[in-house]
């Protein structure tokens, strides 16, 4: 049994002649919670994206566990049902309920009969804290209210891994703290989560490390202590000093 619940060899991705990913390593132990930060255009999401197959890496090896994700032949279906995405924009289907939302790849890709599907769903909206919401559609929640719907669909799956692509940075202020307490929740679970973002405040209290990443490349990993209080590598003070 791998030791590992995610494990990034020597990955490098190419656009055209942009190498967006260059001989990343990375490893992530069941139940931890992985920051990453940098600047735009560092390879943070590209990173993220490789994980769950949204893009291919150009060569190396990426490993949920014991499974080989950039394996030819990899079963992408069943990827996804193990690693679940929640991004940015929040990707909701606005002619569909709430608990419809999060049901419905329960129902179509895991064939789970409706009324277990629900069962499911209602529990996951009592967990992010939107038991009243089922019955509403998308439009009629605020951004942090859809973001966590968000978080409950990607739940559902009862994925291994939970991957978060800036899952705050299109929230007004206030609602970003009602999302985040829900990723805190999950990382006090024991939720092995990778996550993208600036939110510092939550690194200190949930991350287990925080990967520093600049011009596609790994630069510093560390414990929050280490990256904000005493980083290593002159590249991450440059980056630390615009954002602290």
């Amino acid at each position: 049994m791998a030791e590992h619940r995610i494990l990034i060899k020597d990955a490098c991705k190419y656009f055209g002649d942009v190498k967006a990913l260059n001989n990343a390593n990375l490893e992530i132990k069941p139940g931890e919670v992985v920051l990453v930060i940098g600047p735009s255009g560092s390879g943070k999401s590209t990173m993220l994206r490789c994980v769950n197959k949204l893009e291919s890496v150009t060569s190396g090896e990426i490993y949920i566990d014991d499974d080989c994700v950039t394996a030819p032949g990899a079963d992408i279906r069943k990827i996804r049902e193990d690693v679940g995405m929640v991004f940015q924009s929040f990707n909701l289907f606005k002619h569909l309920t709430v608990l419809r939302n999060i049901t419905l790849a329960l129902t179509t890709v895991k064939k789970t009969p409706k009324a277990e599907a629900e069962e499911i769903g209602r529990k996951l909206l009592a967990r992010v804290g939107l038991a009243d919401k089922e019955k509403a559609y998308p439009g009629q929640l605020s951004g942090g209210q859809q973001q966590r719907v968000a978080i409950a669909r990607a739940l559902a799956m009862n994925p291994r891994v939970m991957l978060f692509d800036e899952p705050t940075s299109a929230l007004d202020p206030e609602m970003i703290k009602e999302v985040l307490d829900v990723m805190l929740d999950l990382a006090k679970e024991g939720m092995t989560m990778m996550v993208v973002s600036h939110e510092m405040g939550f690194a200190k209290a949930a991350a287990d490390k925080v990967v520093f990443m600049a011009d596609g490349e790994i630069i510093e990993i560390g414990s929050p202590e280490e990256i904000f209080d005493n980083p290593k590598e002159e590249r991450t003070k440059t980056f630390l000093q615009h954002i602290l």
